[in-house]
C-alpha cells in the first residue's frame, strides 16, 4: 500500500498476503525488490466510467476473482482525484495486484483534432500524480492512451512526449518515487517503429518515456505468430532501451477466446523484449470482451449502459477459465537484475518521408506549456536522427502481407471529449477496430 507501510519481498508475480514493494524500470525490463523480473499478466478495469475505485466492498469481491484468475497488474483509464482510493487500492494490494493508471481526464487528453499541451492539462494531470503517487503498487502512469490512431496523426507524437517530459520534471521535483510515466499506443504498424523510436529519442532520458505499450487485437485464435504479426511487433521491440509490453489485447472476433498469444508472449519468441500482456477487459458489456458479469438491467444507480456495474462478479463461459488455465501454465523466470546490463537509454529519432505515415522530420524542439501547433516543427540542434527501425509508411520489405494497419486501433479510452460515457461507448469501437484488423490481414494472406 503506501509508503509508510513495511516493505516486504514479493516474487516475480507478486506474492500476495502482504503489502507490496514497489516495482522498478531498470533498462527494458521490470524488477521487483528482490532483484528478480516482474511480468505482467494483467486486466483492463474500468468498472465505471469516472473511476472504479470508490466503492471498497466492491473492489474487494473484484480482486478476490482477480486473484482466482492469475492477476497481478490491473489498468485504469479514469479516475477522480477527488475521491477516495485507500479502501480500494489497499483491497488490490492485499491481493497481490499492480495498478497502471492514465493521468489523463474526458477532458484533459491530448488529441489530434484539438491538440495542445496547456497549463489546464498539465495541472490536472499533475492532481491525478499527487493522489496517487503514494501508493506503492501503482506500477505506472500513462500520459495518453492512443493519441495517435489513424494516418495524418503523428504531429500529436511531440505533444505527447513532452507531457511525459513535464510529468517526469513535475514528479521528480515534488520528490515522489520514480514511478515510471508511459504510453499506450494503437498498433499501428505502418507507424509503430517510428512512433516508439521518437518517444524514446534524442539522447536525453529526461525527455523520453519510461516505457512503451501496445493495443493489439491483431492475434485473433487462431491464428500464429507471423500471421498476427507479433513477429513484426518483436521485430521492433528486441533490444528496445525501455520495457514493452502489451496494454490491450484479447480479440474476440473468433469466440471463444483461447488466448494463444500468450505462449508467445510468455514465451521464447518475445520474453526477451516484452514485459506480458494486459486482457481485455474485466466486464462484460456489448462489445463482448468481458471476463466476468454482474448482470443486465434497464436502469438502476449502478447500471451503465444496461450493464449492472456492482455486485458479485461472475465468470464469463468459457473465456475466464481458458484465460485462468492458460496464464496457469506460464510461469516466466525472466533474468535476475544483478545479472543484466541495460542497453543504451535513447535511439535515434527517425525521419519523415514525403507521403509516409510519419511526418515528424527528426529531432524536432518538443512543444512548452501552452505552445500551440502551428502546422510544423523545428529540429532541435544536436539532431540525433536516423531511418530508426523502419521506414516511413511502413514498407518493412518483409511484411509478407501480414500488415494490419490502422484498423488495429483497438479502444480509445478518451474520445467522449466530456460525456460520462466515454470510458464504455469506447470499448465499442474496439470491436470495429478488431474486425476491421481482420479484414486487412485476411485479404492481405490472400494476395
Amino acid at each position: 500500500m503506501r509508503s509508510s507501510l513495511l516493505p516486504l519481498a514479493i516474487s516475480a508475480f507478486a506474492s500476495v498476503g502482504a503489502a507490496l514493494d514497489p516495482v522498478e524500470v531498470y533498462g527494458n525490463k521490470f524488477f521487483n525488490k528482490d532483484g528478480s523480473q516482474f511480468f505482467m499478466k494483467g486486466v483492463a478495469y474500468q468498472l465505471r466510467p469516472t473511476d472504479p475505485f470508490v466503492d471498497t466492498d466492491q473492489c474487494k469481491r473484484d480482486a478476490s476473482l482477480m486473484k482466482e484468475l492469475g492477476v497481478n497488474t490491473i489498468r485504469t483509464y479514469h479516475v477522480d482525484p477527488n475521491g477516495s482510493h485507500d479502501g480500494c487500492m489497499k483491497a488490490f494490494d492485499d491481493a497481490g495486484i499492480y495498478v497502471l493508471l492514465d493521468l489523463d481526464t474526458f477532458e484533459t487528453y491530448i488529441n489530434s483534432t484539438h491538440l495542445q499541451w496547456d497549463q489546464g492539462q498539465y495541472d490536472a494531470y499533475a492532481k491525478v500524480m499527487d493522489k496517487f503517487h503514494g501508493y506503492d503498487n501503482v506500477l505506472g502512469f500513462f500520459i495518453a492512451n492512443e493519441g495517435i490512431a489513424a494516418r495524418g496523426q503523428s504531429q500529436v507524437a511531440p505533444y505527447l512526449k513532452a507531457a511525459a517530459r513535464d510529468m517526469k520534471a513535475y514528479r521528480d521535483n515534488k520528490g515522489y518515487r520514480k514511478i515510471p510515466i508511459g504510453y499506450s499506443a494503437a498498433h499501428i504498424i505502418e507507424m509503430q517503429p517510428m512512433l516508439q523510436d521518437f518517444l524514446t529519442c534524442g539522447g536525453d532520458d529526461k525527455n523520453i518515456i519510461d516505457f512503451y505499450a501496445i493495443n493489439s487485437y491483431s492475434w485473433c485464435d487462431p491464428s500464429t505468430y507471423e500471421n498476427s504479426a507479433y513477429d513484426k511487433l518483436q521485430k521492433y521491440a528486441q533490444d528496445f532501451p525501455v520495457p514493452i509490453f502489451f496494454s490491450e489485447t484479447g480479440c474476440n472476433t473468433h469466440p471463444p477466446r483461447l488466448f494463444g498469444d500468450q505462449d508467445a508472449i510468455f514465451g521464447k519468441e518475445m520474453i526477451n523484449d516484452i514485459s506480458g500482456a494486459l486482457i481485455y477487459e474485466w466486464i462484460e458489456e456489448t462489445n463482448n470482451y468481458g471476463l466476468v458479469t454482474y448482470g443486465k438491467a434497464d436502469s438502476g444507480p449502478d447500471v451503465e449502459e444496461g450493464f449492472v456495474r456492482k455486485g458479485t462478479p461472475t465468470p464469463v463461459v468459457p473465456d475466464f477459465e481458458n484465460l485462468k488455465q492458460k496464464w496457469a501454465t506460464i510461469k516466466p523466470t525472466g533474468v535476475k537484475k544483478a545479472d543484466y546490463t541495460p542497453k543504451p537509454s535513447t535511439r535515434p529519432c527517425p525521419s519523415s518521408t514525403d507521403g509516409g505515415w510519419w511526418q515528424v522530420p527528426g529531432n524536432v524542439k518538443l512543444p512548452t506549456i501552452g505552445q500551440a501547433f502551428t502546422g510544423s516543427y523545428s529540429t532541435a540542434a544536436p539532431s540525433p536522427t536516423g531511418s530508426s527501425t523502419g521506414k516511413a509508411g511502413g514498407s518493412d520489405g518483409n511484411n509478407g502481407g501480414k500488415t494490419q494497419g490502422s484498423g488495429d486501433a483497438g479502444k480509445d479510452g478518451k474520445d467522449g471529449k466530456g460525456d460520462k460515457s466515454a470510458a464504455i461507448r469506447d470499448k465499442q469501437i474496439t470491436i470495429a477496430g478488431s474486425a476491421l484488423s481482420v479484414l486487412v490481414l485476411g485479404a492481405a494472406l490472400l494476395l
